[in-house]
Protein backbone atom coordinates (compact mmCIF):
# COMPACT_ATOMS: atom_id res chain seq x y z
CA UNK A 1 0.00 0.00 0.00
CA UNK A 2 1.32 3.61 -0.68
CA UNK A 3 2.44 5.26 1.97
CA UNK A 4 -0.27 8.03 3.11
CA UNK A 5 2.77 9.63 5.02
CA UNK A 6 3.61 12.10 2.25
CA UNK A 7 0.18 13.99 2.33
CA UNK A 8 1.18 15.31 5.94
CA UNK A 9 1.41 19.27 5.41
CA UNK A 10 0.66 19.01 2.01
CA UNK A 11 -1.87 21.76 0.66
CA UNK A 12 -4.58 19.65 -1.48
CA UNK A 13 -7.28 20.95 -3.51
CA UNK A 14 -10.55 18.63 -4.18
CA UNK A 15 -12.91 19.83 -6.88
CA UNK A 16 -16.71 18.21 -6.37
CA UNK A 17 -16.07 17.21 -2.29
CA UNK A 18 -19.37 17.03 -1.44
CA UNK A 19 -20.15 14.47 -4.03
CA UNK A 20 -19.96 10.80 -2.72
CA UNK A 21 -16.59 9.82 -3.79
CA UNK A 22 -15.22 13.40 -2.99
CA UNK A 23 -16.73 13.19 0.49
CA UNK A 24 -14.51 9.45 0.99
CA UNK A 25 -11.33 11.08 -0.82
CA UNK A 26 -11.52 14.26 1.80
CA UNK A 27 -11.76 11.96 5.19
CA UNK A 28 -8.59 9.54 3.51
CA UNK A 29 -6.90 13.22 3.11
CA UNK A 30 -7.60 14.40 6.29
CA UNK A 31 -6.66 11.14 8.24
CA UNK A 32 -3.63 11.74 6.70
CA UNK A 33 -3.24 15.24 8.00
CA UNK A 34 -2.93 17.02 4.74
CA UNK A 35 -4.48 20.78 4.60
CA UNK A 36 -7.41 19.83 2.16
CA UNK A 37 -9.63 22.49 0.57
CA UNK A 38 -12.89 21.61 -0.88
CA UNK A 39 -14.57 23.41 -4.35
CA UNK A 40 -18.10 22.45 -4.95
CA UNK A 41 -21.63 23.03 -5.36
CA UNK A 42 -23.59 21.79 -2.46
CA UNK A 43 -23.83 18.36 -1.80
CA UNK A 44 -26.35 16.85 -4.83
CA UNK A 45 -28.65 14.51 -2.86
CA UNK A 46 -30.53 14.05 0.17
CA UNK A 47 -28.97 12.57 2.64
CA UNK A 48 -25.46 12.95 1.47
CA UNK A 49 -22.47 11.76 2.81
CA UNK A 50 -20.94 15.01 2.70
CA UNK A 51 -23.39 16.01 5.37
CA UNK A 52 -23.73 12.62 7.59
CA UNK A 53 -19.77 12.70 8.14
CA UNK A 54 -19.72 16.64 9.05
CA UNK A 55 -17.17 16.80 6.69
CA UNK A 56 -17.65 20.83 6.66
CA UNK A 57 -15.89 21.14 9.94
CA UNK A 58 -12.50 19.04 8.72
CA UNK A 59 -11.68 20.72 5.29
CA UNK A 60 -11.41 24.42 4.30
CA UNK A 61 -15.06 24.06 2.67
CA UNK A 62 -15.66 26.49 -0.14
CA UNK A 63 -19.16 26.27 -2.06
CA UNK A 64 -18.52 27.29 -5.84
CA UNK A 65 -19.23 26.45 -9.40
CA UNK A 66 -16.96 25.00 -11.39
CA UNK A 67 -18.00 27.08 -14.55
CA UNK A 68 -17.33 30.33 -12.21
CA UNK A 69 -14.18 31.02 -13.49
CA UNK A 70 -12.75 34.39 -11.36
CA UNK A 71 -14.13 32.83 -8.13
CA UNK A 72 -12.23 29.78 -8.69
CA UNK A 73 -9.31 31.36 -9.64
CA UNK A 74 -9.75 33.85 -6.39
CA UNK A 75 -9.89 30.24 -4.39
CA UNK A 76 -6.26 29.04 -6.23
CA UNK A 77 -4.93 32.46 -5.29
CA UNK A 78 -5.74 31.88 -1.83
CA UNK A 79 -4.65 28.40 -1.43
CA UNK A 80 -1.97 27.87 -3.25
CA UNK A 81 -2.25 24.47 -4.04
CA UNK A 82 0.57 21.86 -4.59
CA UNK A 83 -2.22 19.11 -5.61
CA UNK A 84 -5.16 18.72 -7.52
CA UNK A 85 -8.00 16.73 -7.62
CA UNK A 86 -10.69 17.27 -10.15
CA UNK A 87 -13.87 15.22 -9.46
CA UNK A 88 -16.59 18.26 -9.95
CA UNK A 89 -19.09 17.15 -12.60
CA UNK A 90 -22.52 15.99 -13.76
CA UNK A 91 -22.09 12.74 -13.62
CA UNK A 92 -25.26 10.59 -13.88
CA UNK A 93 -26.31 9.33 -17.55
CA UNK A 94 -29.64 9.57 -16.92
CA UNK A 95 -29.86 13.34 -15.78
CA UNK A 96 -27.37 14.30 -19.44
CA UNK A 97 -29.95 12.90 -21.53
CA UNK A 98 -32.63 15.31 -19.62
CA UNK A 99 -30.07 18.52 -19.52
CA UNK A 100 -27.40 18.03 -22.25
CA UNK A 101 -26.42 21.85 -21.62
CA UNK A 102 -25.80 21.52 -18.34
CA UNK A 103 -23.85 18.27 -18.57
CA UNK A 104 -21.40 19.80 -21.56
CA UNK A 105 -21.31 22.74 -19.40
CA UNK A 106 -20.22 20.81 -16.37
CA UNK A 107 -17.90 18.72 -17.73
CA UNK A 108 -16.43 21.01 -19.95
CA UNK A 109 -15.97 24.11 -19.14
CA UNK A 110 -15.09 23.16 -15.82
CA UNK A 111 -12.14 20.87 -16.97
CA UNK A 112 -11.11 23.92 -18.77
CA UNK A 113 -11.27 26.46 -15.84
CA UNK A 114 -9.18 23.98 -13.98
CA UNK A 115 -6.95 23.72 -16.32
CA UNK A 116 -6.20 27.43 -16.92
CA UNK A 117 -5.89 27.74 -12.78
CA UNK A 118 -3.27 25.53 -12.78
CA UNK A 119 -1.71 27.01 -15.65
CA UNK A 120 -1.81 30.30 -13.81
CA UNK A 121 -1.02 28.88 -10.64
CA UNK A 122 2.84 28.13 -10.14
CA UNK A 123 2.13 26.17 -6.73
CA UNK A 124 0.38 23.16 -8.62
CA UNK A 125 2.99 20.55 -8.95
CA UNK A 126 0.84 16.89 -9.70
CA UNK A 127 -3.02 17.74 -11.05
CA UNK A 128 -5.17 14.96 -11.21
CA UNK A 129 -8.35 14.45 -13.34
CA UNK A 130 -10.76 12.07 -12.62
CA UNK A 131 -13.31 10.97 -15.83
CA UNK A 132 -15.15 7.50 -16.28
CA UNK A 133 -14.61 4.37 -18.21
CA UNK A 134 -17.20 5.63 -20.67
CA UNK A 135 -15.20 7.62 -22.52
CA UNK A 136 -14.14 4.95 -24.88
CA UNK A 137 -16.36 4.36 -28.10
CA UNK A 138 -17.93 1.14 -26.81
CA UNK A 139 -17.87 -0.99 -29.44
CA UNK A 140 -19.93 -3.75 -27.21
CA UNK A 141 -16.62 -6.44 -27.08
CA UNK A 142 -15.41 -8.85 -24.88
CA UNK A 143 -11.69 -7.31 -23.88
CA UNK A 144 -11.18 -4.78 -21.73
CA UNK A 145 -10.67 -1.27 -23.50
CA UNK A 146 -6.90 -0.16 -23.31
CA UNK A 147 -5.52 3.60 -22.21
CA UNK A 148 -4.98 3.96 -26.19
CA UNK A 149 -8.25 3.01 -27.78
CA UNK A 150 -10.34 5.67 -29.11
CA UNK A 151 -12.57 8.16 -26.84
CA UNK A 152 -16.27 8.83 -28.27
CA UNK A 153 -18.63 8.30 -25.36
CA UNK A 154 -22.40 7.87 -27.00
CA UNK A 155 -24.29 9.79 -24.74
CA UNK A 156 -23.86 13.29 -23.44
CA UNK A 157 -22.17 12.10 -20.54
CA UNK A 158 -19.89 10.20 -21.52
CA UNK A 159 -19.15 12.36 -24.34
CA UNK A 160 -18.17 15.35 -22.52
CA UNK A 161 -15.94 12.95 -20.29
CA UNK A 162 -14.27 12.23 -23.61
CA UNK A 163 -13.97 15.67 -23.82
CA UNK A 164 -12.56 16.37 -20.59
CA UNK A 165 -10.07 13.80 -21.56
CA UNK A 166 -9.46 15.39 -25.30
CA UNK A 167 -9.33 19.09 -23.12
CA UNK A 168 -6.76 17.70 -20.39
CA UNK A 169 -4.45 16.16 -23.52
CA UNK A 170 -4.20 19.58 -25.26
CA UNK A 171 -3.55 21.76 -21.94
CA UNK A 172 -0.50 19.22 -21.47
CA UNK A 173 0.57 19.45 -24.99
CA UNK A 174 0.63 23.45 -25.43
CA UNK A 175 1.25 24.66 -21.74
CA UNK A 176 2.99 21.58 -19.30
CA UNK A 177 5.28 19.83 -21.64
CA UNK A 178 7.91 22.15 -20.44
CA UNK A 179 6.78 22.72 -17.12
CA UNK A 180 7.33 21.24 -13.53
CA UNK A 181 3.45 20.17 -13.28
CA UNK A 182 2.20 16.73 -13.63
CA UNK A 183 -0.65 15.82 -15.41
CA UNK A 184 -2.72 12.53 -15.46
CA UNK A 185 -6.45 11.32 -16.12
CA UNK A 186 -7.75 8.20 -14.62
CA UNK A 187 -10.49 6.67 -15.45
CA UNK A 188 -12.04 4.57 -13.04
CA UNK A 189 -15.40 1.87 -13.63
CA UNK A 190 -18.40 1.61 -11.84
CA UNK A 191 -18.15 2.11 -8.55
CA UNK A 192 -20.04 1.18 -5.12
CA UNK A 193 -19.74 1.84 -1.70
CA UNK A 194 -21.37 3.46 1.61
CA UNK A 195 -22.99 7.23 1.37
CA UNK A 196 -23.96 6.71 -2.47
CA UNK A 197 -27.43 8.37 -2.45
CA UNK A 198 -27.75 9.11 -6.27
CA UNK A 199 -30.54 8.68 -8.32
CA UNK A 200 -30.41 5.64 -11.34
CA UNK A 201 -27.82 4.06 -9.86
CA UNK A 202 -28.04 0.17 -9.14
CA UNK A 203 -26.83 0.03 -5.39
CA UNK A 204 -28.27 3.05 -4.06
CA UNK A 205 -31.29 1.53 -5.58
CA UNK A 206 -30.95 -1.75 -4.01
CA UNK A 207 -30.38 0.20 -0.33
CA UNK A 208 -33.62 2.33 -0.89
CA UNK A 209 -35.82 -0.82 -1.46
CA UNK A 210 -34.53 -2.73 1.49
CA UNK A 211 -34.92 0.01 4.00
CA UNK A 212 -38.30 0.24 2.37
CA UNK A 213 -39.20 -3.78 2.73
CA UNK A 214 -39.59 -3.31 -0.76
CA UNK A 215 -38.70 -5.38 -4.07
CA UNK A 216 -36.00 -4.04 -5.91
CA UNK A 217 -36.50 -2.98 -9.42
CA UNK A 218 -33.71 -3.84 -11.87
CA UNK A 219 -33.46 -2.28 -15.48
CA UNK A 220 -31.07 -3.70 -17.26
CA UNK A 221 -30.11 -7.59 -15.37
CA UNK A 222 -27.72 -8.03 -18.08
CA UNK A 223 -25.65 -5.85 -18.36
CA UNK A 224 -21.77 -5.79 -17.69
CA UNK A 225 -19.87 -3.42 -15.64
CA UNK A 226 -16.27 -3.75 -13.62
CA UNK A 227 -17.80 -2.84 -10.16
CA UNK A 228 -15.30 -1.94 -7.55
CA UNK A 229 -15.51 -0.52 -3.96
CA UNK A 230 -15.23 3.11 -4.08
CA UNK A 231 -11.59 3.34 -2.31
CA UNK A 232 -9.86 1.36 -4.50
CA UNK A 233 -9.86 3.87 -7.00
CA UNK A 234 -9.50 7.02 -4.37
CA UNK A 235 -6.13 5.21 -3.01
CA UNK A 236 -4.85 5.06 -6.52
CA UNK A 237 -5.66 8.93 -7.38
CA UNK A 238 -4.01 9.00 -4.14
CA UNK A 239 -1.12 7.35 -5.46
CA UNK A 240 -0.61 8.31 -8.98
CA UNK A 241 -0.53 12.24 -8.04
CA UNK A 242 1.73 11.75 -5.14
CA UNK A 243 4.02 9.99 -7.17
CA UNK A 244 3.92 12.19 -10.05
CA UNK A 245 4.77 14.90 -7.94
CA UNK A 246 7.42 13.67 -6.96
CA UNK A 247 8.52 12.12 -10.45
CA UNK A 248 6.86 13.25 -13.66
CA UNK A 249 8.04 10.34 -15.52
CA UNK A 250 4.88 8.87 -13.78
CA UNK A 251 2.25 11.13 -15.68
CA UNK A 252 -0.27 9.74 -18.06
CA UNK A 253 -4.07 8.03 -18.50
CA UNK A 254 -4.82 5.51 -16.43
CA UNK A 255 -7.68 2.45 -16.79
CA UNK A 256 -8.53 1.57 -12.84
CA UNK A 257 -10.70 -0.89 -12.45
CA UNK A 258 -11.39 -4.87 -10.59
CA UNK A 259 -9.75 -7.54 -12.03
CA UNK A 260 -11.39 -9.56 -14.68
CA UNK A 261 -13.64 -11.82 -12.57
CA UNK A 262 -15.39 -9.11 -11.22
CA UNK A 263 -16.42 -7.36 -14.38
CA UNK A 264 -19.74 -9.42 -13.59
CA UNK A 265 -24.01 -8.45 -14.45
CA UNK A 266 -25.85 -6.47 -12.98
CA UNK A 267 -28.53 -9.17 -11.65
CA UNK A 268 -25.23 -10.77 -10.16
CA UNK A 269 -24.82 -7.48 -8.41
CA UNK A 270 -27.93 -6.90 -7.07
CA UNK A 271 -27.74 -11.10 -5.91
CA UNK A 272 -24.80 -10.51 -3.65
CA UNK A 273 -26.32 -7.65 -2.01
CA UNK A 274 -29.81 -9.59 -1.19
CA UNK A 275 -26.99 -12.08 0.03
CA UNK A 276 -25.33 -9.69 2.45
CA UNK A 277 -28.50 -7.60 3.46
CA UNK A 278 -30.66 -10.42 4.25
CA UNK A 279 -34.22 -10.29 5.54
CA UNK A 280 -35.60 -12.04 2.77
CA UNK A 281 -35.76 -9.09 0.44
CA UNK A 282 -36.10 -10.25 -3.02
CA UNK A 283 -35.79 -7.99 -6.39
CA UNK A 284 -37.53 -8.42 -9.67
CA UNK A 285 -36.84 -7.26 -13.27
CA UNK A 286 -38.59 -4.03 -14.51
CA UNK A 287 -37.36 -2.81 -17.99
CA UNK A 288 -38.31 0.54 -19.30
CA UNK A 289 -37.23 2.67 -22.07
CA UNK A 290 -35.42 4.81 -20.64
CA UNK A 291 -32.23 6.54 -23.07
CA UNK A 292 -29.58 4.15 -24.77
CA UNK A 293 -27.19 2.69 -22.30
CA UNK A 294 -24.66 0.49 -23.03
CA UNK A 295 -24.65 -3.68 -22.59
CA UNK A 296 -21.18 -4.50 -21.68
CA UNK A 297 -18.00 -2.64 -20.29
CA UNK A 298 -14.82 -4.02 -19.46
CA UNK A 299 -10.95 -2.30 -18.46
CA UNK A 300 -7.46 -3.34 -19.27
CA UNK A 301 -5.82 -2.03 -16.56
CA UNK A 302 -2.20 -3.97 -16.81
CA UNK A 303 -1.21 -0.43 -17.60
CA UNK A 304 -1.69 0.62 -13.87
CA UNK A 305 -0.45 -3.10 -12.71
CA UNK A 306 2.55 -2.63 -14.55
CA UNK A 307 3.20 1.02 -13.75
CA UNK A 308 3.08 0.83 -10.14
CA UNK A 309 2.66 -2.56 -9.34
CA UNK A 310 -1.01 -2.11 -8.28
CA UNK A 311 -3.27 -4.97 -7.51
CA UNK A 312 -7.31 -4.80 -6.16
CA UNK A 313 -7.41 -5.29 -2.67
CA UNK A 314 -11.67 -6.22 -2.07
CA UNK A 315 -13.16 -8.72 -4.45
CA UNK A 316 -16.72 -7.66 -5.62
CA UNK A 317 -18.06 -10.05 -2.64
CA UNK A 318 -16.47 -7.74 0.06
CA UNK A 319 -17.45 -4.49 -1.81
CA UNK A 320 -20.72 -5.64 -1.43
CA UNK A 321 -20.13 -6.61 2.33
CA UNK A 322 -19.16 -3.38 3.30
CA UNK A 323 -21.11 -1.31 0.94
CA UNK A 324 -24.03 -3.52 2.68
CA UNK A 325 -22.32 -2.84 6.01
CA UNK A 326 -22.17 1.34 6.05
CA UNK A 327 -25.54 1.17 4.98
CA UNK A 328 -27.15 -0.23 7.86
CA UNK A 329 -24.94 1.70 9.96
CA UNK A 330 -26.70 4.90 8.43
CA UNK A 331 -30.27 3.15 8.45
CA UNK A 332 -29.69 2.20 12.85
CA UNK A 333 -28.33 6.10 13.18
CA UNK A 334 -24.83 4.77 14.22
CA UNK A 335 -21.52 6.83 13.80
CA UNK A 336 -20.95 7.44 10.19
CA UNK A 337 -17.32 9.11 10.70
CA UNK A 338 -16.28 5.62 12.60
CA UNK A 339 -18.05 3.52 10.27
CA UNK A 340 -15.82 5.03 7.26
CA UNK A 341 -12.79 5.05 9.36
CA UNK A 342 -12.84 1.81 10.12
CA UNK A 343 -13.63 0.70 6.60
CA UNK A 344 -10.37 2.74 5.70
CA UNK A 345 -8.25 1.00 7.81
CA UNK A 346 -9.67 -2.28 7.21
CA UNK A 347 -8.57 -1.27 3.54
CA UNK A 348 -5.15 -0.20 4.47
CA UNK A 349 -4.55 -3.51 6.01
CA UNK A 350 -5.84 -5.78 3.75
CA UNK A 351 -3.89 -7.99 1.49
CA UNK A 352 -3.33 -7.41 -2.13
Amino acid sequence: MFNLSFYKGKKVLITGHTGFKGTWLCQILTNANAVVTGYSLNPPTAPNLFGLSGMAGKINNIIGDIRDLKRLQQVFEQTQPEIVFHLAAQPIVRDSYKDPHYTYETNIMGTVNILECIRTCKSVKSFLNITTDKVYLNREWEWGYRENEELNGYDPYSNSKSCSELITNSFQNSFFAESATAISTARAGNVIGGGDFANDRIIPDCVRAAIAGKKIMVRNPGSIRPYQHVLEPLYVYIMIAAIQYQDKMYAGNYNIGPDENDCLQTEDLVSLFVKYWGNNIQWTVCPDKGPHEANFLKLDCSKLKKTFGWKPRWNIETAVEKTVEWSKCWANGENITYCMEKQIQEFIDSKK
